[in-house]
């Protein structure tokens, strides 16, 4: 009984690493290449129309990046299991990438035929990590600390209160007394630090942290 090829897309910016990956996986009767993308909206709009079991996907690219590639495509098709391919391991990229839904993160120094067991372990919905990743998600999980919040100054804190109560840049500034510049530095210092995307998300954590108390219901 013959088994299906593993359906793999490729969404990378750059030419040759691209004909490199495919020349080697279709080397694998196993594998089967259906794309390539050179940008992660590209990689969207082929993950929508080909739904591939795996894509291999790298973060630094025009249009759109690999992070909000593998949100959407995960969104548009949840079978598909997403392995982040690139030359980052930095915590700003590992930790959005895995809350994206990359189910692997590797760096382009893996071994051929350890990327090869990536992919087959993708298929079967097993995570795979480079050691260096695995580290710094292990560190993240065991950290001995009270509050996420504990990473934020005095200053951040009030700013991420302020965000949970719904005030804009502008209305933080005027309130905080500081500039708006300093504001959007204090947001953005606080969205790294917490590994978050958006105020939305960072709204939520204050309220879940207990940061900002949710309002009692009127009473009548």
């Amino acid at each position: 009984m013959s088994v299906e090829p593993i359906r793999v897309l490729l969404v990378d910016d750059h030419a040759v690493v691209r004909r490199g990956l495919s020349a080697f996986l279709m080397t694998y009767d196993e594998l089967e290449v259906v794309g390539e993308a050179a940008s992660g909206m590209e990689g969207v709009e082929l993950a929508a129309q080909l739904l591939p079991d795996v894509v291999l996907m790298d973060l630094v690219m025009p249009e759109m990046d690999g992070i909000e590639a593998t949100r959407r495509i995960r969104a548009i098709s949840p079978s598909t299991r997403v392995i982040v391919l690139t030359s980052y391991s930095e915590d700003e990229r590992i930790f959005p990438a895995i809350k994206a839904g990359a189910l692997s993160y590797l760096l382009k120094d893996v071994g051929p035929e350890e990327l090869m067991r990536a992919i087959k372990a993708a298929q079967r919905g097993e995570a795979t990590l480079h050691p260096a990743v695995a580290g710094r998600l292990m560190h993240e999980l065991t950290a001995a600390r009270s509050s996420p919040l504990d990473e934020l100054t005095e200053r951040e804190r009030e700013v991420l209160t302020c965000i949970a109560r719904g005030m804009s840049n502008a209305e933080i500034a005027q309130s905080l007394g500081i500039g708006e510049r300093t504001v959007k530095t204090h947001v953005s210092n606080i969205l790294s630090k917490l590994h978050l995307q958006d105020r939305t998300q960072a709204a939520l954590l204050a309220l879940r942290e207990r940061l900002v108390a949710l309002d009692p219901p009127a009473t009548r």
